[in-house]
């Protein structure tokens, strides 16, 4: 998430983009219990644990969808998981 944070640059303020050296395409979506089961309810993630090879599942749909800012993704899934109970 502090990547996150430093890397993107939004203009709604939750993203800072002060650091340039990396790029938002070289970051990947943190995989935790919420993200991981609204990923496979939405058929992004077919594995069942969310280790590595999960993560990497996921980062290669994610990629599939936008390889320039696959973790813009992170508060819709993690939103959807915690807020919406999907």
């Amino acid at each position: 998430m502090f990547l996150r944070w430093m890397v993107r640059r939004d203009n709604t303020g939750v993203d800072f983009g002060i650091w340039t050296r990396l790029s938002p395409a070289q970051l990947s979506c943190p995989l935790d219990v919420y993200s991981g089961n609204v990923a496979r309810k939405l058929g992004l993630l077919h594995r069942k644990q969310n280790d590595g090879k999960g993560l990497f599942e996921l980062d290669t749909a994610l990629r599939g969808l936008d390889a320039k800012d696959p973790v813009k993704y992170d508060f819709a899934l993690f939103g959807l998981g915690v807020f919406e109970g999907f």
